[in-house]
């Protein structure tokens, strides 16, 4: 596909991302019809899809306009390419632009430029003070790529080796030592040896140095109560913690005991019913607005309205109500989110101490993508 032709396909799913399709289904969907396109075009479309909408307010002034072909015309004018060698009409090109569009557009406005909608911006602005505009900045970029070592396979420099044989380029993080950020051959992660050895694991920095943080190791009794696909599961479940496993949707967890056997980890899943007893860690990593992940899933922040964030808000506080059953006494409750929204971590935390007061605060990490990777939050509080 050349240029001209990738930016078409963009184009198209752009417009039915707009429309409300989630942009990794309409990808994916995409790709599966294009059996013309490479792996190397698959890359770029997604890259475009993906950039375009981490800048989508910005790149719609440029273009004049929220639509496919403008958003497009506006990445021309961001990245200081001659639009006409993409809107040629020629073979596979998007038609030439109309007088009209080559009239529209503008810079974009202070606060265009942050790439934010003005309610989530205002929210921000208020939670992260002086940090706001570098984290909405870092928030326009791509997300590094990062894995989790398996340290009961392997060392972190033995992972690299395994990578590296298999064309994979690898930097350890001195901020956590089961970090690897990858700076070459990203693609070639899931077919690779190490991937298949159970060496590594896809997992983000600021998860990694949150898990860290939990006092866990042999003989701790472990229960991760919105397990999901088992990423922190399976982090726990390396340093020797005895992991059960929970999800109030247990088809999240199909993914799970492929991912435990790969990892030789034995993590007991609790399908039917709720968990019970009595744990030394009682682990919720629960549902969230994921605004500290909108730089890999850049669709969510233009779905989001603040009467989801309401709701997720209660969500939050009945799972922790429901957690505490859990804690042994002397016990410990980890609180995670991946969000930047203080009314989804300390407010949510303050509100939960008030209705339990046998609980305490031990300590907190907040993450930003200035001082790790994702926006995280994770809360440790003893029972």
């Amino acid at each position: 596909m050349t240029p001209a032709a990738r930016a078409a396909a963009a184009i198209e799913i752009l417009d039915d991302i707009r429309a409300g399709q989630p942009a990794e289904a309409r990808l994916i969907r995409w790709a599966r019809a294009s059996r013309y396109a490479g792996s190397g075009d698959r890359a770029a479309v997604r890259d475009l899809v993906f950039d375009t909408l981490r800048r989508l307010r910005s790149r719609a002034a440029l273009g004049g306009g929220e639509d496919g072909r403008s958003l497009i015309l506006g990445a021309c004018r961001d990245e200081g390419a001659d639009p006409a060698l993409i809107f040629s009409g020629e073979g596979h090109a998007p038609p030439p632009l109309t007088p009209a569009e080559q009239a529209a557009g503008r810079p974009p406005t202070a606060a265009e430029a942050t790439d934010l909608p003005d309610w989530i911006a205002d929210r921000l602005q208020t939670d992260l003070g002086a940090e706001f505009l570098p984290v909405a900045a870092a928030m326009r970029e791509r997300a590094p790529v990062w894995l989790r070592v398996n340290q009961a396979r392997a060392s972190r420099e033995d992972a690299r080796a395994g990578l590296a044989r298999d064309g994979i380029d690898a930097e350890p993080d001195p901020r956590c030592d089961t970090a690897l950020r990858v700076t070459a051959g990203a693609r070639r992660l899931q077919g690779s040896g190490a991937f298949r050895d159970g060496l590594i694991e896809l997992q983000d920095l600021s998860p990694q140095i949150a898990c860290a943080s939990i006092a866990a190791g042999p003989g701790t009794r472990v229960l991760d109560y919105c397990a999901g696909g088992g990423g922190k599961a399976l982090a726990l479940a390396a340093r020797g913690a005895t992991v059960t496993a929970w999800d109030a949707a247990p088809a999240r967890m199909a993914d799970l005991p492929v991912r435990a056997a790969r990892a030789g980890a034995d993590i007991e899943l609790v399908r039917n019913g709720r968990p019970r007893g009595d744990f030394d860690v009682v682990l919720t990593d629960v549902p969230c607005s994921g605004s500290g992940t909108w730089r890999r899933t850049p669709d969510a922040k233009w779905r989001l309205t603040a009467d989801d964030l309401q709701a997720v808000l209660a969500v939050q506080a009945q799972i922790l109500d429901e957690a505490v059953t859990l804690v042994r006494p002397g016990g410990t409750l980890v609180y995670m989110t991946c969000s930047l929204f203080r009314a989804e971590n300390d407010a949510q935390i303050a509100s939960f101490l008030d209705r339990h007061p046998r609980f305490s605060r031990h300590s907190a990490r907040t993450l930003t993508p200035l001082d790790a990777s994702d926006g995280f939050f994770a809360e440790y509080l003893i029972c």
